[in-house]
C-alpha cells in the first residue's frame, strides 16, 4: 500500500511483498467493490461513514434464541436478572470492539488470520466448528420465523419452516443494492423490533422502580436463577459474530496512517456501542414485559402454567390473553423481523468463514441455500414430530452448541489482538489485555459450566439402564477432556505468523511519498467482500479522495 502523501511525519502502514521489498499497492485491491470511502481528514462527521456494521452485529443479541431466554428469565424471576443483561452487554461491547480492531488494523478478518496462523489439521477443525456454529445460529432463526408466521397467519410450524427458505430469494434481491442499503435495512429491522417491544411495555406497564432495581442490584436466588443467568450470559457473545464483525469493517476504505487507524477503531467502538445499546434496551424490554405479565395477579391457571414453561410460541398466546390481540401481533412482527435479519448476518458470516479458512468462495445463493438446508432439515423433522414444543427445545440445543463453540473463536481473537506480531503499535494495552482475558475466561468458564451441568443433569435424570448411563458418561467426559485440551492448545500456543504490516520510519515514508503514484494512503476492503457487494461502482460518503 502506498504510504500516501502525508506530510505529518507519522508512520504509515504498507504491505511487505514476498521478496522482502516494499510494495506501493494496497493490501488488497478490487476497484469493482462498492466501497465506502472515509475522508482523509479528522472530523466527527466521519462517524457517519462508519455507521452500519454494528447494527448487523447487534442482530445476534436480539435473535429468537435470546428472546426465548429473556422470556423465561422474566417469567420465572421477574426483573431480578436484568443486571445480567447489563453486564453481558458491556462485556459484548469490549469483545466486539476487539474484533473490529483486528480487521481495521491488519486488513484481514479473523478467519483469514486463523488460516495463516494454525497448521492445516487445526485450521480444518476450526473451520468445521465455525460452520457448525453458523448452522446452530441459523436454527433459532428458522424456528423463530416459523413461529412468527404461525402467530400472524396461523400457518403450521412445519410449513413455516419450509417457507423460511424463501428468505434466500429475499436476500439475493437485496444484495444487488450494495452494503450500504443492506445496513440501512438491518437498522430498520432493529428499530422495528425496538418499537414493537417498547409498545409492548406500554401494554404491560412494568414497575419502573423494580426494573431499575433489577438492573443495578445483582441478585441470584436459587439454582434455577443461576442456570438462567448462565444462559443469558452465554447467549450474549456468539462465535460467528466475531468472524462477522472483523470482516464487515473491511467494507470501509480508511486512511492507513496511524491517526486514521486509531480514528477508525474509535468510531467503530462508538458505532457498536450505539447499536448494542439498542439491543440492550430491547432485551430489557422483553424481560420486563415477561416479568410484568407472568407476575400479574389477574392470571388464570392456564396462563400461569404457560409462564412456568414459557417459550416463543406460548408467549404469543399469553400476551394475547393478558394484554390483548394487538400485543400478540406486535410480538409476532418483532419475532419475524428478528428472524429475517438473522438470515442476512448468518449468511454473511458463513461466506467470510468459508473464504477465510479455505480460500473458497461460493456465490451467495449457493452459500445461503446450503446453510439454510442444514438448518431446515433438523428444524422440519423436529417440528413435524415434536410440534411447537419440540421446535422450542431445539432452540435450547442450538444455544448449547453455540456455547460449546465460543472458545474456538474467542481465544484466537484475544490472542491475535494481544499480539504485537499481529497488531504492531495498535496492540492492546496491558490493561485492556488483562481486562479482555478476564472477561473471555469468565465467559468461557460460564459456558463450560453450563455444558457440564446440563450433561450431568441428563445423566442423572433419564430412563436408561445403569450400564448405558456409565458408557455415555465415559464418552461424555472423555469428549470434555478433549474439548478442554483444544482450548488449552489455543490459549498457550505462541502466535507466530505476522500480518506483514510494517510501520515505516519518517525517512522511509518520505522516500515512498516521493515515488510517483496516484494512490492515497487508503486500505481497501478484502476481496471476499466483493462476492456479496455486487454494484460495480465506487462512491464516497463526503469528499472524494484522489
Amino acid at each position: 500500500m502506498a504510504a500516501g502523501g502525508s506530510s505529518s511525519g507519522q508512520p504509515q502502514f504498507i504491505a511487505r511483498a514476498g521478496n522482502e521489498s516494499f510494495s506501493h499497492a494496497p493490501l488488497i485491491e478490487n476497484p469493482e467493490t462498492d466501497q465506502i470511502v472515509v475522508p482523509d481528514k479528522k472530523s466527527w462527521k466521519n462517524l457517519f461513514a462508519y455507521m452500519g456494521p454494528g447494527f448487523l452485529v447487534s442482530i445476534a443479541y436480539i435473535d429468537p434464541g435470546n428472546f426465548e431466554t429473556d422470556l423465561q428469565s422474566g417469567a420465572q424471576y421477574k426483573y431480578e436478572l436484568l443486571w445480567i443483561i447489563l453486564v453481558a452487554s458491556c462485556a459484548a461491547l469490549i469483545i466486539q470492539s476487539l474484533a473490529a480492531n483486528l480487521g481495521v488494523v491488519t486488513g484481514k478478518h479473523l478467519a483469514e488470520h486463523c488460516k495463516a496462523e494454525y497448521p492445516k489439521v487445526q485450521n480444518f477443525i476450526l473451520w468445521v466448528l465455525a460452520e457448525i456454529a453458523i448452522v446452530a445460529c441459523d436454527i433459532p432463526e428458522v424456528i423463530g420465523t416459523a413461529f412468527a408466521l404461525n402467530m400472524l397467519f396461523s400457518i403450521p410450524v412445519w410449513c413455516g419452516v419450509l417457507l423460511t427458505g424463501l428468505s434466500t430469494l429475499f436476500l439475493l434481491a437485496l444484495q444487488q443494492y450494495g452494503i450500504r442499503k443492506l445496513e440501512f435495512l438491518i437498522a430498520f429491522l432493529v428499530l422495528t423490533i425496538a418499537i414493537c417491544f417498547f409498545l409492548e411495555l406500554g401494554y404491560a406497564k412494568p414497575d419502573v422502580g423494580e426494573v431499575f432495581y433489577g438492573l443495578f442490584v445483582p441478585q441470584l436466588k436459587g439454582s434455577g436463577a443461576t442456570g438462567l443467568a448462565i444462559s443469558l450470559l452465554g447467549a450474549m457473545v456468539m462465535p460467528h459474530n466475531l468472524f462477522l464483525h472483523s470482516a464487515l469493517v473491511l467494507s470501509r476504505k480508511i486512511p492507513r496512517s496511524v491517526s486514521g487507524i486509531k480514528e477508525a477503531c474509535r468510531f467503530y467502538m462508538i458505532e457498536s456501542g450505539f447499536a448494542l445499546m439498542v439491543a440492550f434496551l430491547i432485551n430489557v424490554s422483553v424481560i420486563s414485559v415477561s416479568g410484568a405479565v407472568c407476575n400479574s395477579p389477574d392470571l388464570n391457571k392456564e396462563d400461569q402454567m404457560s409462564c412456568n414453561d414459557l417459550d416463543l410460541n406460548k408467549a404469543s398466546f399469553l400476551l394475547r390473553n393478558v394484554l390483548g390481540k394487538w400485543s400478540s401481533k406486535l410480538f409476532a412482527i418483532a419475532l419475524l423481523a428478528s428472524g429475517q435479519s438473522s438470515t442476512i448476518t448468518g449468511t454473511y458470516a458463513g461466506q467470510y468463514v468459508m473464504q477465510g479458512f479455505l480460500d473458497l468462495k461460493l456465490t451467495p445463493w449457493v452459500r445461503n441455500f446450503l446453510t439454510r438446508c442444514l438448518a431446515i432439515v433438523p428444524s422440519l423433522i423436529v417440528a413435524i414430530i415434536g410440534g411447537s414444543s419440540g421446535a422450542g427445545k431445539l432452540i435450547i440445543i442450538a444455544s448449547m452448541i453455540l456455547s460449546f463453540e465460543l472458545p474456538f473463536a474467542l481465544v484466537p481473537l484475544l490472542k491475535f489482538t494481544s499480539s504485537r506480531t499481529k497488531m504492531g503499535t495498535h496492540v492492546n494495552s496491558t490493561a485492556i489485555t488483562v481486562l479482555t482475558w478476564i472477561i473471555g475466561c469468565l465467559i468461557m468458564a460460564i459456558n463450560i459450566y453450563y455444558l457440564m451441568t446440563r450433561f450431568i443433569h441428563v445423566l442423572l435424570h433419564n430412563d436408561l439402564q445403569l450400564v448405558a448411563v456409565v458408557f455415555i458418561g465415559i464418552l461424555g467426559f472423555s469428549g470434555m477432556a478433549i474439548y478442554l485440551a483444544g482450548i488449552a492448545y489455543l490459549v498457550f500456543r505462541k502466535t507466530k505468523e505476522s500480518t506483514h504490516l510494517l510501520a515505516l520510519t519518517t525517512e522511509e515514508s518520505q522516500q515512498l511519498s516521493n515515488t510517483p503514484s496516484k494512490r492515497s494512503g487508503y486500505g481497501l476492503p478484502n476481496e471476499d467482500l466483493t462476492s456479496m457487494q455486487l454494484p460495480q461502482r465506487v462512491r464516497t460518503t463526503s469528499g472524494d479522495v484522489n
